[in-house]
């Protein structure tokens, strides 16, 4: 089971449908293509700026191993690494950029298969009105508000 975040216009309203055809699915977790295409995925997805600056950290960490004289081996580990944090952060970078384009998130869904999660993700949407009543607050125990004087409560016969 993986989680998806579904991503709208901010004008989309839920239970509407007006939208959805443009709607985003981002999975989380790790990004098999980021880790092994790096720059080219972020440009496949349109973010540019993400594009740029793994491409600027690539290229500073290339040229940090030949200053420091670095074995090719070392250079490529280097590298790995690099690439393997890429594919960690992939899919929070490429959320970050949806919503500083105005696309927040606006549900989270955990689905076998993207398609699946598509389903659900929609249903969801779909289903969620404005005017919908909501559930109330779960009924628990619940505690009476006690005097606080500074950052310590009061005690008990203590003046």
């Amino acid at each position: 089971m993986r989680s998806y975040t579904l991503h709208l216009p901010a004008d989309a309203r839920p239970g509407e449908s007006i939208g959805l055809d443009r709607a985003v699915l981002v999975p989380d977790g790790f990004v098999w293509p980021a880790f092994a295409f790096t720059v080219l995925w972020f440009l496949y997805h349109r973010l540019w700026i993400a594009a740029l600056a793994v491409l600027v950290g690539l290229v500073a960490l290339a040229i940090a191993g030949i200053a420091f004289g670095l074995p090719t081996g070392a250079g490529l580990i280097a590298t790995l690494l690099a690439a393997w944090l890429i594919g960690l952060e992939a899919s929070s970078l490429r959320r970050w950029t949806l919503a500083r384009r105005g696309w927040p998130v606006r549900d989270a869904v955990i689905a076998a298969t993207p398609e699946e999660a598509e389903a659900r993700a929609i249903g969801r949407w779909l289903e969620a009105s404005p005017n919908a009543p909501r559930p109330p607050f779960p009924s628990g125990p619940s505690r009476r508000a006690e005097p606080v004087i500074g950052l310590f409560p009061a005690q008990e016969g203590a003046r």
